[in-house]
């Protein structure tokens, strides 16, 4: 009896002691099971309330047709998150019936997903305040307001949402709760487990994602600051300065000296110079561009006007009608484009400003060995920008680039299409005049009659000549161009002109940006503080200042200019033979007074057939005549080394010799 009594107790204690070592499992497993549960049922309630976002609410408001409503604003990305979220939710109810793999399938999952997450999350979350300026600017205004809370009541009164911020806040919190659902599935994990160093990678993984938007809604903010194009009088401009702002400025303006001097080494960035020189390249593209099209289309509207009832149909009908779609498809998307270049341009500019900073405090930290809380963080807005730069300016690039070539063929279908018109009507025309209704055999007979006439005249006029020149290929300016130098001759002179030799990035408010080959016309060679180096010019519309350094004397040789060596030539044949007499026949004379201009090569030409002449840059010539044997000014005939030949009038440039009496516009 003694040893039942005694075994009664053991037996309670070993019972009790298997509870304890069951219970805290069971409630560990349970709680795991509750968070996943959690996750994949939060999950499903998100998706369906994005749906309803974009499906319902967007949609209702689209049929309303609100001018002041901007939707894109709004929903931003939204399409996007719901397209990566029902797959994510797809895989999460699949993972869930894999009881033994489930943690592991819910763990890759997330490493699957995590750089598709990244990307749609972190636009939605940098535009995520903009979105709430909006629905704050809606509110204040009773009929938009009024839109609204009618498409909530209709779409989803179950919800009681007020405003759309109730929905809009969804994917901002969904985001950052990735990471504490995990936490918490872990937490209910014990370390033993094989699941557990996966489920401690998918944590880590949806942290970093949250770092990583967080950091670049931190850089658009950065780059919102300073992307925004201002148009300030000059009372404004002295009325922001300041006490600091003179002493930063004046710091950049002594650093950016010392840069020019070669006292500081700059910053070289290389990745960053090459993606720059791109965009740059980019924007001289769309401004050239934009300055031809305007031409073509100016030049095409002229001659439309020379001809009657041809004329006519083409004035009235064709013409009007190319006008419409070429305003539509490329005029329309090429100020768009421009106007999306803008914000670039100024954050490229501010960087350059931030990065003189930058370079002044890293300086004084080396020697110090510790800066202010103001500098620190100047430091981090020039890191921000220039990552945000690195980051963004290639696909910004790839994507401006794709803008303009689909403007280049929306242009080049269009051209097509004026052409195929043109010709269906010239062929109508053409039925009216006197051989349009002749037959085709009779016809060809009369050209081959015509063209048999026509090549004996021909070869009889070939044998008046002891040599036959062929013409030269011509090789127009650009029309822009020319008008840009035409006007800042008439404006300034041609001794006033010169020539970008490499590019030139403007640091400050009164500095141009120009590019390497852009003609310019000088206005003052000194700045306002008596800085030689640094000349006011006028860009053809924009006047600031530039580098004295990155120009060089440009005047275009379009008319015979005062001090060119011309040829007295006695007769016709003279002038037909010139460029080609022997060495030993008579040399014509020459009209001899002191030059005021020396003509010199601009550019090397690599002559292309016997009657061209090759030329080395700033090379000596004498222009014989400044046009071809039809009177085009586009080439000129020149002699250089005893040597006479054709070469392009716009490879060649006059610097003046002595100081110039005077000057007249080129004809």
């Amino acid at each position: 009896m003694a040893s039942t009594d005694g075994a009664e107790p053991d037996a309670d204690d070993a019972a009790e002691a298997i509870y304890e070592e069951v219970m805290p499992c069971s409630r560990m497993e349970l709680s795991q099971r509750l968070a996943v549960e959690e996750l994949i049922t939060t999950e499903a309630s998100y998706v369906h309330n994005i749906q309803l976002c974009v499906s319902d609410i967007r949609a209702h408001l689209q049929k309303k047709e609100l001018p002041d409503l901007d939707l894109e604003g709004l929903f931003s990305n939204t399409d996007d998150i719901l397209h990566v979220s029902r797959r994510f939710l797809k895989g999460l109810e699949a993972a869930a019936t894999q009881e033994h793999e489930q943690l592991l399938r819910i763990s890759a999952l997330f490493q699957e997903f995590k750089e598709e997450m990244e990307t749609v999350y972190k636009i939605y979350c940098a535009s995520y305040e903009h979105a709430l300026l909006l629905v704050e600017s809606y509110r204040k205004d009773p009929r938009l307001q009024q839109e609204i809370l009618e498409t909530l009541n209709a779409t989803v009164p179950h919800t009681g949402a007020s405003d759309l911020s109730f929905f809009l806040v969804m994917p901002v919190q969904r985001v950052t709760k990735y990471p504490l659902l995990l936490r918490k599935i872990l937490e209910n994990t014990p370390t033993s487990a094989s699941a557990y160093p996966a489920l401690q990678a998918a944590v880590h993984a949806m942290g970093q994602v949250n770092a990583n938007i967080n950091e670049y809604k931190r850089r658009r903010e950065v780059a919102t600051k300073y992307n925004k194009a201002e148009h300030l009088t000059l009372r404004d401009r002295f009325a922001r300065l300041n006490t600091h702002s003179i002493a930063k400025k004046t710091t950049r303006l002594s650093r950016l000296f010392m840069h020019e001097a070669g006292i500081v080494a700059k910053t070289e960035d290389r990745e960053y110079d090459d993606l720059e020189e791109k965009f740059q390249c980019v924007v001289s593209s769309v401004a050239a561009l934009k300055e031809n099209v305007a031409s073509y289309l100016g030049h095409l509207e002229g001659p439309a006007q020379q001809y009657r009832r041809f004329a006519e149909y083409l004035h009235g009908t064709v013409f009007p009608e190319f006008k419409r779609r070429l305003d539509r498809l490329v005029c329309q998307p090429l100020c768009s484009l421009s106007d999306m270049l803008v914000g670039p341009q100024q954050l490229v500019k501010k960087r350059l400003d931030k990065l003189l900073d930058y370079e002044e405090i890293q300086e004084r930290k080396s020697e110090m060995g510790s800066v202010t809380y103001d500098e620190e963080a100047a430091m981090n807005t020039y890191l921000a920008i220039n990552a945000l730069l690195v980051a963004e300016l290639p696909r910004f690039n790839q994507v401006a680039l794709q803008l303009l070539g689909q403007i280049l063929c929306s242009f080049s279908t269009l051209q097509r299409d004026l052409a195929a018109q043109v010709l269906h009507q010239a062929e109508k025309e053409l039925e009216q005049m006197p051989h349009g209704r002749m037959p085709v055999p009779s016809f060809w007979k009369m050209v081959e009659d015509t063209l048999r006439q026509s090549g004996a005249q021909l070869h009889s006029f070939c044998q008046t000549f002891e040599t036959v020149t062929p013409s030269p290929v011509t090789q127009p300016l650009n029309p822009a161009e020319e008008r840009k130098v035409l006007s800042l001759v008439s404006k300034h002179g041609p001794d006033k002109l010169y020539q970008v030799t490499s590019n030139i990035s403007g640091s400050k408010d009164l500095d141009l940006t120009l590019q390497r080959g852009q003609i310019v016309a000088l206005l003052q060679s000194v700045d306002t503080k008596g800085n030689t180096s640094r000349w006011l010019v006028d860009a053809g519309g924009p006047r600031g200042f530039v580098p004295a350094g990155k120009l060089q004397p440009y005047c275009p040789v379009q008319s015979q200019q005062p001090g060119m060596q011309m040829p007295a030539l006695e007769n016709s044949t003279e002038r037909r033979r010139y460029s080609y007499a022997p060495p030993e026949a008579p040399r014509p004379q020459v009209a001899t007074f002191t030059p005021a201009f020396q003509v010199v090569a601009g550019f090397s030409f690599a002559a292309r057939s016997p009657q061209e002449v090759s030329l080395q840059a700033g090379q000596p010539v004498v222009v014989l005549e400044p046009h071809d044997k039809k009177g085009s000014k586009e080439w000129s005939l020149v002699e250089v080394n005893g040597q006479r030949g054709y070469v392009p009038s716009s490879y060649l440039m006059t610097v003046p010799v002595q100081e110039p009496m005077g000057w007249s516009l080129p004809v």
